[in-house]
């Protein structure tokens, strides 16, 4: 016959601590409520999408009528031709950007390692 034990003096699963927790005994610490993405990168980006909607569409229009004449087909190949140096131009700004974090985090390390000296 099997035994029946008493549910109600045991800690359900819930009721334990959990052992990755913080104990009571240390202060809370404050949390880190800085953006994962700085400011200038996030304008950077609005910029060049606005630029993207914008110099395309614009560059067709202004040029449709009055650099080819009613041709289509050249200003549509123009449009397609500015997107493209919009995207070029974002990348060499981002490639840009990476390298000069780079380089900033180098001289930290370097000042770093003078003052451990």
């Amino acid at each position: 016959m099997a035994t029946r034990r008493i549910i109600s003096q045991e800690k359900t699963l819930l009721d334990q601590p959990d052992p990755n927790s913080i104990s009571s005994a240390s202060p809370p610490q404050k949390s880190n409520i800085a953006p994962a993405v700085p400011a200038a990168v996030i304008f950077k980006l609005l910029a060049f999408t606005f630029a993207m909607m914008i110099v395309p569409i614009g560059s067709y229009f202004a040029t449709v009528n009055t650099l080819f004449k009613g041709n289509s087909t050249y200003a549509g190949g123009l449009a397609a031709i500015m997107a493209n140096v919009v995207l070029i131009g974002y990348v060499l700004v981002a490639m840009a950007e990476d390298q000069s974090d780079r380089l900033e985090e180098e001289k930290k390390q370097k000042q770093e390692g003078k003052k451990d000296r």
